[in-house]
């Protein structure tokens, strides 16, 4: 039975990986149109990334090319709702402190608990296995309106990207989020971090 998931949950251990990104962010990519982000340089990747690769590494290793981005027809609509969902009601939210014994600790949540990183793993994972490349399923990491940090998973589609979340079930723009986007995963390999702009549209709210 899954179990309902607090929607105030904050995924504190971020915050002190965020403060080791102030990497300058410059030209954006071609990437940058129809509701697709902006990106920008290579930057300093996740200190829990980095523990995650060290005990993950063939993950962290993954080169592509240009991989098209998914086809957001009704049938993959379904797909991202319900393993949002399914993920989200499965996963028990505690902190790595709690857990691990660690304020940044970012693994698979194989025993039903976890924190912000851990259910984008899970969804990461599934939906790899459901037959959506790595290249279009980019660990992100953003500040919330509150100032904390937090990590969703980003689908590249061709109707833009979506951003999956275990603060909220729905599958949403990355622009319609509220978040403000710091950096995720390269597309083109699963190791690099490359940072994301700032763009006009994006309802960011008030962040600190």
């Amino acid at each position: 039975m899954g179990l309902v998931i607090p929607r105030a949950w904050l995924c504190a251990g971020l915050l002190m990986g965020l403060m080791m990104s102030a990497t300058p962010m410059e030209q954006a990519s071609a990437d940058a149109v129809h509701g697709a982000m902006a990106i920008g340089q290579r930057t300093s990747v996740p200190v829990g990334y980095i523990e995650f690769c060290r005990r993950q590494a063939a993950e962290c290793r993954i080169r592509s090319g240009n991989v098209p981005p998914v086809l957001m027809i009704r049938g993959m609509e379904d797909k991202l709702a319900s393993i949002t969902k399914l993920v989200n009601r499965s996963i028990k939210p505690a902190s790595d402190l709690a857990v691990h014994g660690t304020m940044e600790f970012w693994s698979y949540p194989d025993s039903a608990v976890g924190d912000c990183e851990d259910y984008v793993l899970l969804k990461r994972q599934m939906l790899n296995l459901a037959g959506v490349s790595l290249s279009n399923l980019l660990i992100t990491v953003v500040k919330k309106k509150d100032g904390e940090g937090h990590a969703v998973l980003t689908v590249k589609t061709d109707k833009g990207d979506y951003v999956l979340d275990n603060l909220n079930d729905d599958v949403k723009l990355w622009s319609e989020t509220g978040y403000r986007f710091l950096k995720r995963q390269s597309s083109t390999d699963t190791g690099r971090w490359v940072a994301i702009l700032e763009h006009p549209d994006v309802l960011v709210g008030a962040v600190d």
